[in-house]
């Protein structure tokens, strides 16, 4: 084989795809990026490490010959049609047994109908979900690939060399077949969506409560030290600190309250509804985003009703400690939903999700990384076919310990009429979660009686219907 011929090549040079192709050449893999916008292969070139073999191109066809075969390429462009474009323009220049992998965030629907479709001209198809932004996209990501196992073991040396690293262990592995790549980033990004609202609203919590952004930022970074150490709690730190360039404020300060998304977090909640599986932290997420924009709506109803409920009376320490214990037992509860989801979808679209590597790939690299995932390796090590990790008895010992607290935040939240809808789910779903007999036996009763659809006895099995007493 020419020894000028590239090991990798990446279509969309934007952020992420150029910042992942310069790290894949950092590991000793030669690569061709192509992009349309010259400015950007020039780019590209221009960031190469001094030493590695990085080449950027405007012509597609010119990339595709310069590949080594069987041919690994990547695109990472916007999901939707332009994946779909993609793949035409390729199909022409591509030869049975490559590899094209689409590393955006694309619906699973799609990629289940991509691997069909590519399957039939012998070519190989891949969904890899990539998590951790522009940053772990450079240094190291964390990786969730699905799709053709043959394809993967052509890319597994490469994906494992450009992950992120636990403990010396890659933050890759194969995470099923067909769509479960795309499925299980859709469903990360879900997670990550219950989170962030999680600790928007711990943060709502403590501002009542007093404290400054100094003392948050005090507060985020302690909390980053013990048991909630995370991503995403760590960044949340550094944010409190943030100077604005414009004023003399800092810069969280006046950044606007109408919070945007780009689909994976909805996506989350309407496929869970499919399966089904209860996702409520991931719905209220989502839910509150969506009332973030009615921005002039709630101007008026804030002033229409004024201030409701009574005055956050509470001791600081306490509550700061309080909102802690909150914040982590919903975060378990998020992870247990989210993981749930992944075990179901697993079962009902036959996708063969290992949970156990699941969590593994997510220890690091990714946006909801956090030590909780070690806790949960561990559980998933003990019961791989575990349905829910709240019923691992270790993550139960450390719900228990956080429950007493949650119940003082939610209720105290309540009675000041202070926005914390996720930390109300999370605990709602706890509590539905561990009785054994819910009231949803009346529900059984009504749908009966106004519509004859039957009903399940405690006693006799089968279904029954009664001509109710009107």
């Amino acid at each position: 084989m020419s020894n000028n011929l590239f090991d990798f090549g990446m279509i969309g040079l934007g952020v992420m795809g150029r910042n992942l192709l310069l790290n894949t050449a950092d590991h000793g893999f030669s690569v061709i990026g192509f992009d349309k916008d010259e400015t950007k292969t020039a780019a590209l070139e221009a960031a190469a490490t001094e030493g590695t073999t990085v080449k950027g191109v405007p012509d597609l066809a010119h990339m595709v010959q310069q590949l080594q075969r069987p041919r690994k390429l990547m695109m990472l462009v916007p999901a939707g049609k332009p994946v779909d474009d993609v793949i035409e323009s390729l199909l022409p220049l591509v030869e049975k047994g490559d590899v094209i992998i689409d590393g955006g965030n694309s619906h699973y629907t799609d990629t289940l109908r991509r691997v069909k479709y590519l399957r039939e001209k012998d070519i190989h198809f891949m969904g890899v979900g990539v998590s951790g932004g522009e940053q772990g996209a450079r240094t190291g990501p964390s990786i969730m690939p699905g799709g053709d196992v043959e394809a993967y073991g052509h890319v597994k040396p490469l994906l494992e060399a450009i992950s992120a690293k636990v403990n010396g262990e890659p933050c890759v592995a194969y995470l099923g077949k067909e769509g479960a790549g795309h499925y299980v980033k859709m469903v990360h990004n879900g997670i990550e969506y219950a989170i962030m609202q999680l600790i928007s609203e711990a943060y709502t919590l403590l501002k009542h409560a007093g404290l400054n952004n100094d003392e948050l930022h005090e507060t985020f970074k302690r909390w980053n030290e013990g048991a909630l150490q995370s991503f995403l709690v760590e960044i949340t730190a550094d944010i409190f600190l943030q100077n604005d360039d414009k004023t003399s404020a800092r810069l969280l300060d006046v950044i606007s309250d109408k919070a945007g998304s780009k689909g994976t977090g909805k996506w989350t909640s309407q496929d869970s509804m499919e399966l089904p599986v209860a996702v409520p932290v991931i719905d209220t997420a989502v839910a509150m985003r969506t009332i973030s924009g009615y921005k002039d709506e709630r101007v008026k109803a804030s002033a229409l009703y004024n201030e409701s409920g009574a005055a956050l009376n509470v001791s600081t320490e306490e509550w700061v400690k309080q909102v802690h214990d909150a914040l982590y037992f919903a975060t378990i509860l998020s992870y247990a939903q989210g993981l749930a989801m992944l075990y179901q979808a697993s079962k009902e679209l036959a996708m063969d999700i290992p949970l156990p590597e699941v969590v593994s790939v997510w220890r690091g690299g990714c946006i909801i990384r956090s030590t909780l995932l070690e806790t949960f390796t561990l559980a998933y090590k003990q019961s791989p076919d575990l349905s829910n990790i709240l019923l691992d008895a270790g993550v139960a010992s450390l719900v228990k310990s956080a429950e007493s607290n949650t119940r003082a935040v939610v209720a105290q939240a309540a009675l000041s009429g202070i926005p914390a809808a996720a930390f109300m789910s999370s605990l709602a779903y706890f509590d539905a979660y561990r009785t054994e007999r819910m009231a949803t036996n009346l529900i059984q009763a009504q749908r009966d009686y106004f519509g004859a659809h039957t009903y399940q006895r405690t006693d006799i099995s089968g279904s029954f219907h009664t001509e109710w007493n009107h």
